[in-house]
């Protein structure tokens, strides 16, 4: 894990992190008064530095004492009511605190939650809130219970700008050795759309004799294929169903391409596609997005919108 340039590079301090320069603003202003500092609610896309600043918050408000007095949890692990009232609960009650201000409960991925947990949460909240800040982490605010969001300070995080986030890689770039130029830098911040994390991972796992290249970023990220993709709508445009099909399960098990990767560069293929409406095609492309990510079966879902699309016309 040490060499993970991801965890070695992460800020330990609001002031290092990349982007996000109102929100930390707004956060420092806050912990001029600590005591005073209200409940938190962050969200944003994957990777654009919420976790990253809880932890620096924790790290600034209660120094030394951060591990005894900072829980830490993934709400996508533990969803239910019984991690609520068995964890969240029994760290938040009171037990002698000595100097700190507060104890203070992370919560990562609390739009994975249900409702219920939610509920028992809201109570937890406000039963705790003399002696426990609670900062909670979401991708989708909306899935947030109001009542929740109604007793926390909202900060919505931004992507990280291309700026910001080429010159964050090119400085670790230079720290570890390895030499990179502007354009493999586009390269990986177009593929990464914003994610700070991922875009690190993918310089560190590309690199290759001390350098980063557009070909290593390109075979390590499976852009190769995406030329692959468009013809993958044009059998399926065509009325090859089958031969699409396993052209698709090709690229997603043996390439690696992963599912949302698929419906994002098919849905950049239909816009460069003269002889179809794209509109048409991005339509079905929603409908099976939103089926994966309500948790059916990719490979059937991914089968079934090659289907429709081969018809040419809405499956009923």
């Amino acid at each position: 894990m040490d060499n993970m340039w991801v965890k070695k590079y992460r800020p330990t301090e609001l002031s290092d992190i990349v982007g996000q320069k109102g929100i930390i603003n707004s956060i420092q202003s806050l912990l001029e008064n600590v005591s005073q500092m209200p409940h938190l609610l962050f969200s944003g896309s994957a990777g654009v530095g919420k976790t990253t600043t809880a932890l620096c918050i924790a790290r600034h408000i209660l120094g030394d004492n951060r591990s005894n007095y900072t829980l830490e949890l993934n709400a996508s692990d533990e969803r239910g009511i019984d991690m609520v009232r068995e964890k969240v609960k029994r760290f938040s009650r009171y037990a002698g605190m000595g100097d700190i201000p507060f104890k203070i409960i992370i919560l990562d991925e609390a739009d994975e939650m249900t409702s219920g947990a939610q509920t028992a949460l809201r109570r937890i909240i406000e039963d705790a809130a003399e002696y426990c800040r609670f900062i909670i982490i979401a991708n989708n605010v909306s899935k947030i219970i109001e009542p929740i969001q109604s007793r926390c300070a909202n900060f919505r995080f931004t992507s990280i700008s291309k700026e910001d986030m080429t010159g964050k890689l090119r400085q670790i770039a230079k720290s570890e050795g390895a030499s990179i130029d502007d354009n493999t830098l586009d390269m990986i911040y177009d593929y990464s759309d914003g994610d700070m994390r991922h875009s690190i991972n993918l310089m560190q796992a590309s690199v290759t004799d001390s350098s980063v290249t557009t070909d290593s970023v390109r075979a390590m990220a499976g852009l190769a294929k995406v030329t692959d993709v468009y013809r993958i709508l044009q059998m399926a445009i065509d009325g090859k169903f089958t031969e699409a099909r396993q052209k698709t399960v090709e690229l997603i098990k043996v390439y690696g391409m992963s599912e949302s990767d698929f419906l994002k560069y098919i849905t950049a293929a239909a816009f460069k596609m003269e002889r179809i409406d794209p509109a048409w095609v991005v339509r079905i492309i929603a409908e099976y997005d939103y089926r994966i990510l309500s948790g059916a079966n990719s490979e059937i879902q991914l089968s079934a919108m090659l289907a429709e699309l081969a018809s040419n016309k809405p499956i009923s």
